[in-house]
């Protein structure tokens, strides 16, 4: 089985908590701060070499600063020689973005997911995603997963974790 280990970024806790509660894990030692000039600084806070990490990072709230701090701990455990690293997204940053609705316009949702590939996530897990927004993701040598509602990716995170699936204690 391998070693896994699981981090929260700060825009989602509770969830974290309660996703590192379930699957019988602690959650990894991360700090996080802003800078005086609001420049956001994280530090992994443990060794990450070889294991496989999992970051958890909603896409909601103080969106850009969410964003900013995932693609900062993602390149840190790449960095850190961490075996892969996958981003955790319930709900995709720039999601209603995923089309070229006008000319001149960016497709917004496919800048997000190449600056993922660039900071290093190996897969990106996420939900609920319009057709045409899956293919943003389907480029390259990353993966994604797309699930449609809480009960699939919380099985699907259990089976990618190697865990035994219990829904009913």
């Amino acid at each position: 089985m391998p070693n896994i280990v699981l981090f929260s970024g700060s825009s989602h806790h509770d969830l974290s908590q309660k996703v590192a509660d379930r699957l019988g894990l602690e959650l990894g030692k991360v700090i996080t701060k802003k800078f005086s000039n609001q420049e956001t600084c994280v530090e992994i806070g443990e060794s990450v070499r070889g294991e496989d990490v999992y970051i958890i990072q909603s896409g909601c709230g103080e969106i850009n600063d969410n964003l900013m701090e995932l693609l900062i701990m993602i390149n840190a455990c790449k960095i850190a020689s961490s075996s892969r690293v996958t981003a955790v997204i319930p709900c995709f940053p720039y999601a209603r973005q995923d089309k070229k609705d006008k000319s001149r316009a960016p497709i917004s949702a496919k800048l997000v997911a190449n600056m993922l590939s660039v900071a290093g996530a190996d897969h990106i897990i996420t939900m609920d995603l319009h057709a045409s927004q899956i293919q943003i993701l389907r480029g390259g040598k990353k993966s994604a997963v797309i699930k449609k509602n809480p009960i699939d990716l919380y099985i699907f995170f259990l089976i990618a974790c190697n865990k035994k699936i219990e829904l009913f204690n």
